[in-house]
């Protein structure tokens, strides 16, 4: 019997698309699946045992660049580019099923080549869910009007942004053929499928379409033991830092200098980054670390505000101190931020005495730590590799 082949399309733009895609993607046994993995990076850190595809696309940099310049990620040539790189792989490995993390192009060729389709996305930017409105992000005019002047305009401005962000890819859908999508939270959740990587317990939905699932938490943690001595010391909290692939450059010093402080014991990890040049006593910095070890050996988790290690640190209760720069990260500390397991600062006016002030209330308050702990449990009761195995087995 033939084994159905699944192709696993990711952007590479943060380190987080790539590693959960190559988590749902291990959680599928080989004798079953033929696995292919298209992506424009591979990681040597990420484990990727599959068959591998190199698509074009962004780098890292160059898509940060433009998305801190308040511009598009894709103009129509680069689109155009994308589309072009995935129809070749697709075309060559000719997949039973695709699963894509926030490659917007699959919107145009995976329909073109009537491949099945299921998008992995964050249930916080499905237009299912229910909010009162969308934070405001570090977005380029914040710094030009101020923050009070930029908030009244954002939600007028809002749809507006989101269909200029979406107008690329619905212009190549137009001369594939296809209906347009017309609108960003659309794009984003675009599908045949569509999969959500979070417990439902975080986001609440208006409805839930019968294509619609919930995976759970899908979280990945480098190789590596922990540094030995920290978090051992019993008079000093163990807090663990990372800003990860994406969090704001000038955020991280502001942070050390804010804990050097406190009565503490950091263990930050740069994720491949440079690590600052300076850092204080009670500071260890490595590249990487095994992040669910590591947060459930801290007392406080201080992040970039995303949900990729906002999640991993409420699996092990342990509530979370969020830095948030994009619209991304800003949805899943405002989620995280109403369940009482956290607290965020904006990462455009942060300072040290903010820093200061919210990890003491986070390390002394123990209700986000009850909370948290609640939290915890609920995340466990969804096994995001048993029910992506679940959903496979069903549509392909």
């Amino acid at each position: 019997m033939r084994r159905k082949r699944i192709l696993f399309v990711s952007e590479s733009i943060t380190l987080a698309q790539i590693v959960r895609l190559a988590t749902l993607a291990r959680a599928l046994h080989p004798n079953r699946y033929d696995i292919h993995f298209a992506a424009t990076d591979f990681p040597s850190h990420v484990d990727l045992p599959f068959a591998r595809w190199r698509l074009w696309g962004l780098s890292p940099g160059a898509a940060r660049a433009r998305l801190d310049a308040g511009k598009r990620l894709y103009t129509p040539r680069v689109l155009r580019r994308y589309v072009a790189s995935d129809l070749e792989v697709i075309q060559a490995v000719s997949p039973d099923l695709v699963i894509g993390d926030l490659r917007w192009s699959l919107a145009v060729s995976a329909p073109k080549l009537k491949v099945p389709l299921a998008s992995l996305i964050n249930a916080y930017w499905s237009p299912h869910a229910r909010r009162d409105g969308f934070p405001m992000p570090d977005h380029p005019v914040v710094r030009w009007l101020g923050e009070t002047l930029a908030a009244r305009y954002f939600p007028k401005a809002l749809p507006f942004m989101f269909r200029y962000f979406t107008a690329p890819v619905d212009r190549e859908r137009r001369r594939a053929g296809l209906p347009i999508v017309g609108d960003l939270l659309a794009l984003l959740c675009f599908g045949d499928f569509t999969l959500y990587a979070d417990p439902p317990e975080m986001v609440a939905m208006q409805t839930l379409p019968e294509r619609h699932r919930f995976l759970g938490a899908i979280n990945w943690s480098a190789p590596g033991p922990l540094h030995d001595g920290w978090g051992k010391h019993p008079e000093r909290a163990a807090v663990y830092v990372t800003m990860g692939s994406s969090g704001t450059d000038g955020a991280l010093p502001i942070i050390l200098r804010a804990l050097s402080t406190l009565p503490v014991d950091v263990l930050l990890a740069t994720a491949g980054r440079p690590a600052p040049e300076s850092l204080p006593d009670n500071v260890t910095a490595v590249p990487f670390v095994n992040g669910d070890a590591a947060c459930a050996r801290a007392r406080l988790v201080i992040h970039n505000g995303g949900s990729s290690t906002g999640y991993q640190a409420l699996s092990a209760g342990t509530p979370v101190l969020g830095i948030p720069n994009n619209l991304d990260q800003y949805l899943a500390s405002e989620r995280i931020d109403a369940q009482g397991a956290g607290l965020s600062l904006r990462s455009g006016s942060l300072t040290v005495d903010k820093v200061q002030n919210a990890a003491s209330r986070l390390l002394d308050d123990e209700g986000f730590a009850i909370n948290a702990r609640r939290l915890g449990g609920a995340f466990q009761n969804h096994d995001a590799s048993e029910n992506f195995r679940r959903f496979v087995a069903d549509v392909a």
